[in-house]
């Protein structure tokens, strides 16, 4: 069964277009459903600042407050500095304002911060081109040890549990997802994105929103492979415990192992590879005997 699209989201989260399905020896002009693909700007400000230029990421339009907040938080660029609100761009000059977003904040957003990373974001490797290691590895917050342990029956449950939420993957199977789940294996939130490093910022943006972090108590599970920026983005909202359905990279791995994180990969039907952390998953009837 399809999962219902979000009634909130914009029609640009996905869009038709004309294809020509070539299938063995037949062939079909008919309409497609793809999904969107659009440039958001963000920007950041204190009372009386001019907005400061954060960064330029492609994304699939929907959440983006979710995104815009979820970035500055994973990015390490707040500061414990309170958000107050987010403003999208003047419907007078922009034919799409929510191409545009300015989180605005309690306190001055220092713009020196942004200058010394060096962000260019692109929808499939997050942001590239930092100038070294040091700086993609913000500072997080150390995870409480041992706990959460999870029961590998939930850990296995998480694949059907995101797919089944996937509205519009199964529509377009053109999209990825982030989903954060509960102990027991119940859905907190998920997020769909061309990008699945804005897929993760739009699901910490919402629960920055809640006023839930630090995450200690959830589990992440995330469609495609793990790459360093999932694991960072992971980390600085508290998250304990990374599942995903392909590989992790070897950097991630060593960032899991460095931070304190439970980092899952390959989880598909009945089994798993645990890469790092693996006290929080509980595998003692397997140790049996």
């Amino acid at each position: 069964m399809t999962a219902p699209l979000d009634p909130t989201l914009p029609a640009r989260h996905l869009t038709s277009t004309k294809v020509v399905a070539v299938r063995g020896a037949e062939l079909e002009v008919r309409d497609d459903i793809v999904v969107g693909e659009e440039p958001l700007e963000i920007r950041a400000a204190g009372p009386r600042q001019e907005p400061v230029d954060v960064a330029v990421t492609m994304r699939t339009p929907g959440f983006e407050a979710d995104l815009a907040i979820g970035f500055l938080t994973t990015e390490g660029l707040l500061d414990g500095n309170e958000i107050l609100g987010v403003d999208v761009g003047d419907p007078g000059f922009m034919a799409e304002p929510d191409d545009a977003v300015l989180v605005r904040l309690a306190r001055r957003f220092d713009p020196s911060r942004v200058a010394e990373r060096h962000f260019v974001a692109t929808a499939s490797c997050g942001i590239c081109g930092k100038a070294s290691i040091d700086e993609v590895a913000v500072r997080a917050e150390p995870l409480p040890k041992g706990l959460p342990v999870v029961a590998r029956s939930v850990i296995l449950s998480l694949p059907d549990r995101l797919r089944g939420a996937q509205a519009a993957f199964e529509r377009t199977g053109g999209l990825h997802a982030a989903g954060l789940f509960e102990t027991d294996g119940r859905l907190v939130a998920v997020r769909e994105d061309v990008g699945r490093h804005n897929a993760l910022d739009k699901v910490i943006g919402s629960r920055v929103h809640a006023r839930e972090l630090p995450l200690w108590d959830r589990l992440l599970m995330v469609s495609g492979r793990v790459s360093f920026e999932i694991v960072q983005k992971a980390a600085v909202a508290g998250i304990p415990i990374i599942c995903a359905v392909s590989a992790p990279s070897d950097l991630a791995i060593r960032l899991a192992d460095r931070l304190g994180v439970t980092l899952v990969g390959f989880l598909r039907g009945d089994g798993f590879n645990v890469y790092a952390h693996d006290v929080r998953i509980d595998l003692r009837d397997l140790m049996a005997g």
